[in-house]
């Protein structure tokens, strides 16, 4: 078997871009059949967002992945959008032909794999906690649902934005919005998952030990020194296990590679490799 497009160029794009470990793991996947793969890092302002895409595009791109700030903006640039990136309303990955670009989102698939595959959890029935209602939370939402989970409560400083995520999922009966403050009056969840930026700021996440139980689940999207304190308020409750999220950013590399090159790629070396690298490190795509 070979890659569809080995000769093309790839890149990431975001503001600012110096810390992603995309090209690292997209060449990584490459290697696997022998190319080099053409794999940048672009940093764009959103008023060069649109210039940016046009000019890659001229000088052959045929990919991008896209962090932040752009998973958003950047659909406005798209011809066309996959179901998992108009219900998570955000962009991770573009597809370039004829006709423009394509938008796709892959995080949560991202989620889905690393915590099925590669840690083998059984996500259906789970009772769910979703901190934060941004683009990480935007992200993996639907595909929690897809996947099975039982009841998901939706948590946010910003209660409205809560609200927002809620109503965007469309499934009343499952998904639902909390204040902060109801925490301390919630039974424990099976599976928690912090999608905010506490990590990567000076207000930590402050939790009541008891939202978790001898079989909860943690996970924090962030991954190195921005999961530091969730994954040890996570072990200081007790919880069963705790991930953070440097196996989603592989698996969801892993699904865009595909969508390009038509070919699956092993990732378990390529997750032990950035584990090394990453810890201590407090980057995330």
């Amino acid at each position: 078997m070979s890659l569809r497009h080995p000769q093309a160029r790839f890149a990431v794009i975001g503001q600012p871009i110096d810390h992603s470990l995309s090209p690292y793991i997209h060449k990584a996947f490459a290697r696997q059949w022998g190319v080099d793969l053409d794999y940048a890092r672009i940093e764009l302002t959103p008023e060069t967002l649109a210039d940016g895409l046009t000019q890659f595009a001229s000088n052959g791109g045929l990919g991008l992945n896209v962090t932040l700030p752009h998973k958003r903006s950047v659909m406005a640039q798209c011809v066309s959008l996959t179901s998992r990136a108009a219900k998570a309303l955000a962009v991770n990955t573009l597809t370039f032909d004829g006709d423009g670009w394509h938008g796709d989102n892959t995080d949560g698939i991202g989620l889905i794999n690393d915590l099925c595959q590669r840690h083998g959890v059984d996500l259906r029935g789970r009772r769910t906690l979703l901190l934060g209602a941004g683009g990480a939370a935007y992200g993996v939402a639907p595909a929690l649902l897809d996947a099975g989970i039982g009841e998901m409560v939706v948590c946010n400083r910003s209660p409205e934005r809560a609200d927002d995520l809620v109503d965007a999922l469309g499934e009343p009966e499952r998904a639902h919005s909390r204040y902060w403050h109801d925490l301390q009056e919630q039974a424990h969840f099976d599976l928690i998952i912090n999608a905010t930026s506490a990590g990567r700021s000076a207000t930590p996440l402050k939790l009541p030990f008891h939202l978790a139980g001898r079989h909860t689940l943690a996970v924090d999207l962030s991954y190195g020194r921005a999961a530091i304190d969730f994954l040890a308020w996570a072990r200081a409750a007790e919880c069963d296990r705790a991930f953070d999220g440097l196996g989603m950013l592989v698996e969801q590399a892993a699904e865009s590679f595909y969508l390009w090159q038509g070919e699956r790629p092993e990732t378990d070396a390529v997750y032990a490799d950035l584990r090394k690298l990453a810890d201590g490190e407090g980057a995330s795509e």
